[in-house]
């Protein structure tokens, strides 16, 4: 007998389990991006973030999904971790709307006169619907259908269980065992949801007690942080310091409702007589649930910002601290003079990372390498901070020549992470060079790589005088040059059968890289020298065009 309400349990859970998975997978299929784009714009304070996280996990029913995403918003930097703080705290009231739906929906009836036709609908649906949006509906719906039958097995599972071995199995330990339970069912299942219907089953079926209950229902809402924290095992910092936030706020909120379980289930009650609730343990577990959340977003909501400041203390790279800003300051946005001195200080900085980036890549083989995707990532958050910085300052009595200085300290940055953008595929021209079967190619692409070093050093070092220029004009011609006999030379030697066809594709496609890497960045250190060659890099295309091998074209030229 036991081993038969054992295997019951154990199918009922599955078939939970099963469920929750197609709910969450079709509602996110047949939501779109509209969900995701929700939490990347509509969460501009932490309180709005509050709003759409318990929005968007009601919706796709599972807390982990969303949390997983807020971290992928973190890691691309659409999200500041404040912002992330305010979801990941929704998401925890979101996770106890599935609470309500089993307590509502699934001991108030027979279950299965309900679940089977919507799950043969949703079966339906899913099978003919010609569009992909309205096959993940049907896949929800499929889903919420087993939804319900999963529960229906496992209700009559606890009941069983009941009848077999008394009601006073809710009595046999204390609190913190419980606690300890309904932690293990989330961490097993993976799924706070699946723990909370085990736990508002049992106690329904008489298994267990009130308190008991209540204390494995904040034990499933402590292991529910187990999801994030695996998830960012190799994350970015910003998103391990996310999961920080998140286990903090489920471990504050645990212990609080644990120290003041009795008052809160005398406050529960008195509530659930105030809105009628059926007088069954399950309403009153979910209103248990509810509240307790709410309670812990009431404690650290006002306390976000700090909270953030303190996380982001800890888990610090070397990487992330190249991408912060050494000399912008906020407090320099109202001065626009102040404001220009400190950007040139920082796209100087910029610039000398960028170009270190782009030697390492064009490096003779076999020491040349692209660089490593966390200071790519640190070139491009340091643009981007440039970027919010120029649009901070404050333009009211702004002369014409800061205005252009602001402006071209955004070109400068652009030019700075465009050429980042293709130091991978600039490091296989050294590559190429090293391996050419071809003896006049092979010289060629190493003469293209020693133009592209000396244009590279020169525009790495120091800014000024401006009178520097002839030196740098002289060596991106130089460059030029190579680069045209460079690529002659391998198509001649394509038609003369010494090149294969990959072998000549390669070659060109190595070239074309290291010239979109060598004249972003002269362009950025032409700029950043003297603002008078800025009206010359701008007329230079205009001068050559049709005969491009003398133009400074832009970077995405062929």
């Amino acid at each position: 007998m036991s081993l038969r309400i054992a295997l019951d349990g154990a199918g009922g859970l599955a078939l939970f389990l099963l469920a929750m998975a197609m709910m969450t997978e079709g509602l996110e299929v047949f939501a779109g991006g509209s969900l995701k784009r929700l939490l990347g714009r509509w969460t501009s304070t932490p309180a709005r973030g509050v709003l759409a996280g318990i929005l968007v996990t009601g919706v796709v029913q599972s807390s982990s999904a969303v949390t997983i995403a807020t971290i992928g918003f973190v890691n691309a930097g659409l999200l500041t971790l404040r912002q992330a703080l305010g979801v990941v705290f929704g998401t925890n009231v979101g996770t106890t709307m599935t609470g309500w739906l089993v307590s509502l929906v699934g001991f108030g009836f027979r279950i299965e006169s309900f679940a089977l036709p919507v799950l043969a609908v949703g079966a339906a649906l899913k099978l003919i619907a010609p569009r992909k949006r309205l096959q993940g509906l049907g896949g929800a719906i499929a889903g919420f259908g087993l939804f319900f039958l999963g529960l229906a097995i496992l209700k009559e599972t606890f009941g069983g269980l009941a009848e077999s071995y008394g009601t006073q199995l809710g009595a046999v330990a204390a609190a913190p065992a419980y606690l300890l339970a309904g932690f293990l069912a989330t961490v097993l299942t993976q799924s706070s949801s699946a723990a909370i219907a085990l736990i508002l089953s049992a106690a329904s079926g008489g298994v267990l007690g009130l308190a008991p209950a209540a204390a494995a229902v904040i034990g499933a809402n402590l292991g529910t942080t187990s999801t994030a924290a695996l998830a960012v095992l190799r994350a970015t910092p910003s998103a391990q310091r996310l999961a920080l936030g998140h286990i903090g706020f489920n471990l504050l909120t645990g212990v609080v409702a644990l120290a003041l379980l009795p008052l809160l289930l005398r406050i529960v009650a008195a509530l659930a007589d105030g809105l009628d609730l059926e007088r069954s343990p399950a309403p009153t577990l979910a209103l248990f649930h509810t509240v307790f959340n709410l309670l812990g977003v009431l404690l650290l909501l006002p306390w976000t910002g700090r909270l953030a400041s303190g996380l982001e203390r800890l888990f610090r790279r070397a990487e992330e601290e190249l991408g912060r800003p050494r000399h912008l300051d906020a407090t320099l946005a109202s001065t626009p003079e102040l404001a220009v001195s400190a950007l040139r200080e920082e796209l100087l900085r910029l610039r000398g990372m960028v170009a270190g980036i782009a030697s390492q890549a064009l490096a003779p083989a076999p020491a040349g390498a692209a660089a490593p995707a966390g200071q790519v990532a640190a070139v491009q958050k340091l643009g981007e901070a440039v970027g919010r910085f120029v649009a901070s300052v404050r333009t009211e009595r702004m002369g014409e020549e800061v205005a252009a200085e602001l402006a071209r300290g955004l070109r400068v940055a652009r030019y700075c992470a465009e050429a980042t953008l293709v130091t991978t595929d600039a490091a296989a021209l050294a590559r190429e060079a090293a391996r050419g079967a071809d003896p006049a190619t092979r010289a060629a692409l190493e003469r293209a790589l020693a133009a592209a070093r000396v244009c590279l050093a020169l525009a790495g070092g120091e800014s000024d005088p401006a009178d520097g220029d002839p030196e740098r004009a002289a060596a991106l011609a130089a460059f030029r040059a190579a680069y045209e006999e460079a690529k002659v030379t391998v198509l001649g030697a394509a038609v003369g059968g010494r090149l294969s066809v990959e072998a000549t594709d390669a070659a060109l496609d190595a070239l074309a890289s290291a010239r979109r890497l060598v004249e972003p960045l002269v362009k950025a250190d032409r700029l950043l020298r003297s603002p008078a060659l800025a009206a010359q890099i701008e007329a230079e295309p205009a001068r050559a065009a049709g005969a491009s091998s003398d133009a400074l074209t832009t970077p995405t030229d062929p």
